[in-house]
């Protein structure tokens, strides 16, 4: 009886930690005030992130083709040209 309680604490233990990585979110926290065009070039692909949940402000989080990311306003301009120009590229990818 003891030793099956002891496996059942034991079992519990480990999966905790296995659980508990997954209530953690990856917010963007701050923006950047613009980036380079060779950086832009690299951006493969961008996601929304919407300020419910854990996350505090709205943003375009762009990732790079070395899985780099990066935090942008969704209200400047430019954020919306490079929104723009990555759904022309993955378009264009798409047709090729």
């Amino acid at each position: 009886m003891q030793f099956s309680i002891l496996f059942f604490v034991l079992i519990l233990a480990c999966m905790y930690p296995t659980l508990a990585q997954g209530s953690y979110e990856t917010c963007c926290l701050k923006y950047v005030a613009g980036v380079k065009k060779s950086t832009k070039r690299r951006v493969e692909r961008y996601r929304l992130q919407e300020t419910d949940g854990g996350c505090n402000i709205r943003a375009v989080v762009f990732t790079l083709r070395n899985k780099k990311t990066f935090c942008a306003n969704p209200v400047q301009p430019w954020v919306q040209c490079l929104i723009t120009e990555v759904k022309d590229r993955k378009d264009n990818k798409m047709k090729n």
